[in-house]
């Protein structure tokens, strides 16, 4: 397989399970995840997510940017890795709002609360079962 077909299958994957489970680093030092739809999957590996300013997420993320996303879907997974950025820039969050978020912010794009998450993706893998084929696309 090529490169362009393993980012192209990552893609894939991550835009048909659209709810990965995010994983931070509390103040302890522990690794702690939670569940986040997927706003955007970027041409260069980047994932955007839409959330709150108030969240242990955002808290996590401020104090330690590394971070993890998995997605899975019937017999296919993504693991992405990369660091994590707090985006408040309100052009950006109207640019990737849905009418999903409004059930998490009623208030709409201009919720002084809503922010975006931006992994910059520094690598990913994904499996396939049967025969669990893996395959490192970024690195």
């Amino acid at each position: 397989m090529t490169e362009e077909h393993d980012i192209s299958r990552v893609t894939e994957i991550i835009n048909d399970s659209r709810i990965g489970m995010l994983t931070t680093i509390n103040e302890s030092g522990a690794l702690v995840s939670r569940p986040l739809a997927v706003q955007e999957v970027r041409e260069d590996g980047d994932l955007l997510f839409l959330t709150s300013l108030e969240t242990s997420q955002v808290a996590h993320v401020k104090a330690d940017p590394r971070v993890n996303v998995s997605f899975g879907r019937k017999t296919e997974w993504v693991s992405v890795a990369g660091t994590a950025e707090v985006v408040t820039d309100r052009a950006q969050i109207r640019e990737q709002w849905s009418q999903a978020a409004e059930a998490w912010f009623p208030d709409g794009p201009e919720t002084p609360e809503a922010c975006l998450l931006r992994v910059d993706s520094d690598s990913a893998e994904y499996w396939t079962s049967p025969g669990g084929t893996a395959a490192t696309v970024l690195q």
